[in-house]
């Protein structure tokens, strides 16, 4: 194993349990996992999150974000202790863009009517979006559990620029969502090329990682081992 530690990035209305079902077959395979608690109040905040995370770490890590998570590993992985970036089914920003502008640069996918915002500007999800746009091939257990606990996400998180992409200088792998109702999987692919990275497509929601697991896992491990 080339590198043997490897911190999990989950994005917006979610937390560290998104990473649940491919954590125990990463470690099985060797890795040591860490899955960070974004607070996402800010991409600011978020950064630093996973910063700390990093610090603690030692040797080379990869850096696997899922949606808003990989515009966090954008900015962080260009610390030297990033080996490798891995999207699933995320945002890969280049310089001077965000979540939010790469998602107004296509036209809105279905999630885009389900996000209801309060007065200090945290977004929460519908419970119809969750159900219909983000997870909609998970069994109902599943859905009822993510959506009873995910958390409101604020717009600063989406808002927030890459300064330095870490993918123009750190091999890339990324995994397309074919069935995603949140983020276009067209966008997707589209960002993968621009990176030029190892790119595979799994016929699921935007939650792959607990769509397909095992497809991601691999991908992970896949990328360890390089």
């Amino acid at each position: 194993m080339a590198t043997t530690n490897v911190i999990l990035v989950h994005g917006a209305w979610a937390d560290g349990s998104s990473w649940s079902k491919i954590i125990p077959a990463l470690e099985a395979g060797g890795l040591q996992v860490t899955a960070v608690q974004l607070p996402l109040t800010s991409f600011k905040d978020d950064v630093a999150t996973v910063g700390r995370a990093l610090a603690l770490v030692e040797g080379p890590v990869l850096l696997a974000g899922h949606s808003y998570g990989g515009a966090v590993i954008t900015e962080v992985g260009t610390d030297p202790k990033v080996a490798g970036l891995i999207y699933v089914a995320a945002f890969a920003p280049d310089a001077g863009e965000s979540a939010g502008s790469l998602l107004a640069s296509v036209p809105p996918t279905p999630l885009a009517t389900e996000l209801r915002p309060d007065k200090d500007g945290f977004l929460k999800m519908t419970r119809s979006g969750y159900f219909e746009s983000f997870g909609q091939d998970l069994t109902t257990t599943e859905k009822t559990a993510l959506f009873a606990g995910h958390a409101p996400t604020h717009g600063h998180s989406l808002g927030g620029t890459i300064s330095r992409p870490a993918w123009r200088n750190k091999p890339a792998s990324y995994i397309v969502a074919a069935n995603d109702r949140a983020i276009d999987p067209a966008l997707q692919a589209t960002m993968a090329k621009r990176m030029n990275a190892k790119t595979v497509s799994v016929a699921s929601s935007h939650l792959a990682m607990l769509a397909a697991p095992e497809r991601v896992a691999d991908v992970v491990l896949a990328a360890a081992r390089a």
